[in-house]
């Protein structure tokens, strides 16, 4: 079993793709990737919504997310959020795999 989160990142004037670049650019994203449990983190572009950035990011059970919630780079993410003046929509599905 898995956890697979779909984050929606929506802002104005390109700010989502901004936050998804400076997430990249700063290291952010790697870092996330090398967590232990981490197993995906990329971003994808909706062709029909601009202002939208879609994040998918899979965590191997809800331990490894629990303690992903509770490391720094939260707090960096937030600031970034912030800082591009984004809104959030979350989804939550759960990967059963024989």
């Amino acid at each position: 079993m898995s956890l697979i989160i779909n984050i929606y990142y929506t802002g104005i004037n390109g700010n989502a793709r901004k936050f998804a670049e400076e997430m990249t650019s700063s290291g952010i994203v790697e870092q996330i990737r090398q967590e232990s449990g981490n197993k995906r983190y990329n971003y994808f572009f909706p062709m029909e919504d601009e202002e939208t950035v879609l994040l998918i990011d899979e965590w191997e059970s809800q331990e490894a997310l629990d303690l992903h919630h509770k490391s720094p780079m939260m707090k960096e993410i937030a600031k970034l959020r912030e800082k591009y003046s984004l809104k959030m929509r979350v989804e939550r599905f759960v990967k059963y795999e024989k």
